[in-house]
């Protein structure tokens, strides 16, 4: 019987140093996670058997380092959770390791072409979370879009000077107005058209804005103060129109709300408008909740989609597939899925990956354990064969 459980244990030792060994070979895996052999004493009847290797767990409670690349879809998890990936067999898989591509299709895909999975944004930007299906890049430039507002505020300096009527106002004369100040819109072509404004102080609390669009003048607005300087009109916004050579009239709502006139400094709060020029994609940004936004050339961004994660109840009841990559099973459970961030799901950072959580130092002290192991148990194999020739000689 000493030889069956030197065997088992010959047996056992052999396997914890193939596990061992597989960690130090992944140690630098993204997204490995570090095994173990389990092991359990054997028994038949009361009597000892030796023993047996019962599993090889894995370790999915510690996160491996980050490798911060760069990159713009490399994504490191923190914390729990599983990218889902769809194989070009449509099997669905759960991986760790965050080093994303893109195809030929604009898919997002693995190293071994295996589709991420998310909540895909359509032609708007919107997100649409009815269904988790195969994220996908597209949209290499975005159109136009011409200036339909303007927000603009500031504070009108209320000891200004009053400006006579005569001379009248004249652009070319600086004498004729108190302040002015140029804002970039934008027509149908997405051309940056120049709308500049003359502030003029006619009397207290009274003044009159002139607008001109590339020199040409397209409006005067009125603007009134209450006696504690807020604005009294005009309370809605004002409509600017011009139409520029080659383009679509433009019509711009000038929102005047929030400015005020004080003693303080002539200052501009506030000068936006929503139209912008037409651009090319230069790049990609993933948030920390799994969003993709496409960059464009004229500063603009649109929503791509978003990235989902999977967790489990029992993760390690998980299929292994191969070091990085598994399979759902009755015993791990169903996955529950949703964004990054939410409930028991883990965080995202962008331009990283997930080492692998192997401790090298812990592996090399453990490979010597196990080889003396393997080595003892050699010992009791060779020590029962001794006492065998002993008792087989005194016959």
């Amino acid at each position: 019987m000493s030889f069956n459980i030197g065997v088992s244990g010959l047996k056992a030792a052999a396997k914890d140093l193939e596990v061992i060994s597989q960690n130090i070979a992944n140690v630098n895996t993204a997204g490995y996670k570090e095994e173990r052999a389990e092991f359990a004493a054997v028994y038949s009847g009361g009597d000892p058997g030796g023993v047996e290797v019962t599993r090889v767990s894995q370790n999915f409670a510690r996160d491996g380092g980050k490798q911060f690349t760069g990159r713009e879809l490399d994504v490191a998890i923190s914390d729990r959770g599983f990218f889902m990936t769809r194989a070009q067999n449509g099997d669905v898989t759960y991986t760790r390791a965050g080093q994303f591509s893109r195809d030929a299709d604009n898919y997002i895909v693995t190293a071994d072409k295996s589709r991420l999975q998310g909540y895909q944004a359509n032609a708007a930007g919107e997100l649409q979370e009815g269904a988790v299906t195969d994220l996908r890049l597209g949209v290499s430039s975005i159109p136009a879009s011409p200036s339909t507002r303007l927000e603009f505020v500031a504070n009108f300096k209320a000891d200004s000077p009053a400006i006579p009527a005569v001379p009248a106002f004249d652009p070319a004369n600086a004498n004729t107005y108190n302040y002015t100040y140029s804002s970039t819109v934008y027509d149908s072509l997405g051309t940056a058209r120049t709308m500049t404004q003359y502030m003029v102080n006619n009397s207290p609390n009274n003044w009159t804005v002139h607008q001109y669009i590339d020199g040409n003048p397209v409006a005067s607005t009125n603007l009134t103060f209450n006696p504690d300087g807020t604005l009294a009109s005009p309370a809605a916004p004002v409509t600017i129109t011009h139409t520029p050579t080659g383009a679509d009239p433009m019509n711009i709502a000038l929102d005047f709300t929030g400015t005020t006139q004080y003693s303080s400094n002539f200052t501009v709060a506030r000068n936006e408008t929503d139209g912008y020029p037409a651009g090319e994609a230069s790049g990609l940004r993933v948030d920390d909740d799994g969003k993709i936004y496409s960059l464009y050339t004229n500063g603009r961004d649109l929503l791509m989609g978003q990235m989902v994660l999977a967790n489990f109840s029992n993760p390690d009841a998980m299929e292994r597939l191969n070091g990085t990559a598994w399979r759902a099973t009755f015993d791990s459970g169903m996955p529950i899925v949703g964004k990054p961030g939410i409930g028991s799901l883990g965080t995202l950072t962008s331009g990283a990956y997930e080492e692998s959580n192997v401790d090298l130092t812990d592996q090399l002290v453990d490979m010597v354990s196990a080889q003396r192991n393997y080595q003892a148990n050699a010992k009791t194999i060779s020590t029962a064969n001794e006492a065998n020739q002993v008792l087989l000689q005194s016959v």
